[in-house]
């Protein structure tokens, strides 16, 4: 008897390209994207999400006198929809303490950099200005902590002679494509984990880099 897909619930801000790719092979990869939730009303992925017959629902952080009560209309919406994992795809928000608590091991973040270096914004241009041979993205599991939470899977991008920052950018964004569905159908089969503070993959612990791979 197969077993039934992985519900989970993306949050967005933007363009929505990974979700893109999410959506995409979530035929294959045993999860099913049962709503899409951005605080921007304008987000294209909202439109992604609509053309694929996902429900989409827009929650305006504007509308909420600080950060923890919109985050409670977070998760209430979000919980409506009993998901199992919640995936971030490019969703401009720091989480409070209760949210991540909330979700503790359950929510998935990727972050254009190697974790740990280069947290925050950015990162392009700041890898490209240290003069960095390597660059790349992670996909982790989310703490309180910003950028902090353990790593699941990276992908090690190199960094060209007369590299641009739309140039890193672009090849960057190929590996998140790639790896993120990858990320959650792993989640999804229950082969990931997250477990005291740590990424368990088939019973076994990951290092501080998760699993890393080296793009052509």
């Amino acid at each position: 008897m197969s077993q039934a897909p992985c519900p989970i619930v993306v949050l967005i801000s933007g363009n929505g390209s990974n979700l893109q790719a999410l959506i995409d092979q979530s035929a294959d990869g045993g999860y099913v994207i049962c709503g899409v939730i951005s605080n921007k009303p304008d987000a294209y992925g909202l439109e992604r999400a609509a053309r694929a017959g996902i429900p989409t629902r827009v929650i305006r952080h504007q509308d909420f006198p600080d950060r923890e009560s919109f985050d409670r209309q977070l998760m209430a919406q979000i919980d409506s929809f009993a998901p199992d994992l919640v995936v971030l795809a490019g969703f401009m928000r720091i989480l409070s303490a209760a949210f991540v608590n909330h979700y503790a091991g359950s929510v998935l973040n990727i972050h254009p950099s190697l974790l740990p270096a280069y947290r925050g914004t950015h990162t392009h241009e700041r890898v490209l200005e240290a003069g960095e041979k390597e660059h790349g993205v992670s996909v982790h599991f989310v703490t309180e902590e910003l950028d902090g939470g353990p790593v699941v899977l990276q992908a090690v991008v190199p960094v060209l002679p007369g590299d641009t920052r739309d140039g890193l950018a672009a090849r960057v964004a190929q590996q998140e494509h790639r790896i993120y569905p990858r990320a959650v159908s792993l989640f999804a089969a229950g082969r990931l984990r997250m477990q005291g503070n740590e990424a368990w993959l088939d019973g076994e612990r990951l290092g501080a880099s998760g699993l890393r791979e080296y793009a052509s």
